[in-house]
């Protein structure tokens, strides 16, 4: 079930997608300490878990899976947000899903 990011309830897990400018390398990945070749700006678009939200500036935390980084991003670019358990969030972290 996707969840509207303002009726989250505080205390759960919730995972979403999301979009971002960010420094890419020549594979679309954000910049880490690899030698692969930077792309440039680009838009990333992952899925996460949501660390923190503010209603007043409608921004939202999000943990990447993939990169483990974190980023703050609009309301309007997330999507998908949809209620998940900290097991479940570990298990796609390790494997790289969701």
């Amino acid at each position: 079930m996707v969840i509207d990011i303002r009726d989250i309830t505080p205390g759960n897990y919730y995972n979403c997608k999301f979009k971002t400018e960010e420094m890419l390398d020549v594979r679309g990945r954000p910049i880490n300490l690899s030698d692969t070749p930077l792309r440039g700006i680009g838009m990333y678009e992952s899925t996460g878990r949501i660390t923190g939200r503010d209603t007043s500036t409608e921004m939202v935390e999000v943990v990447d899976f993939k990169s483990n980084k974190e980023y703050v991003v609009s309301f309007a670019d997330i999507w998908d947000v949809k209620l998940s358990s900290k097991d479940e969030d570990v298990d796609n972290e390790l494997i790289g899903n969701k």
